[in-house]
């Protein structure tokens, strides 16, 4: 539908732009688009296409913001990855004495390529 809208636009401008009818064509042309746009079926219209739209909008904006809930690209880089916070944790825990590695020497991470 919103093809067969644009296309008729697209006709209607090349018309108007084209035609050699001169000044009075034109002005009958506008004063029907003026007419036709003043229209109160149309304007109701234009208001539901465009309260949908924002709905959409809205709703697309929610659900993306609660799939990823980040305020800035800056903060969504500072994350830390799940291995830096495991590392985070493994350094926490041996710097207060915590037993860490059950005697494996490993820090996490390591020895994952050969699982």
């Amino acid at each position: 539908m919103r093809y067969r809208i644009t296309f008729a636009a697209g006709l209607a401008i090349g018309y108007v732009l084209g035609t050699r009818a001169g000044r009075a064509r034109y002005e009958q042309l506008s004063r029907t688009a003026r007419k036709v746009a003043d229209s109160p079926v149309v304007q109701e219209v234009a208001g539901l296409v465009g309260a949908q739209v924002s709905n959409a909008g809205r709703t697309v904006y929610d659900k993306a913001v609660d799939k990823m809930p980040v305020t800035s690209l800056r903060d969504f880089l500072a994350r830390p990855t799940d291995e830096e916070i495991d590392l985070i944790d493994w350094e926490t825990r041996s710097a207060n004495g915590v037993p860490t590695d059950n005697g494996t020497g490993t820090t996490p991470g390591e020895g994952l390529e050969n699982q």
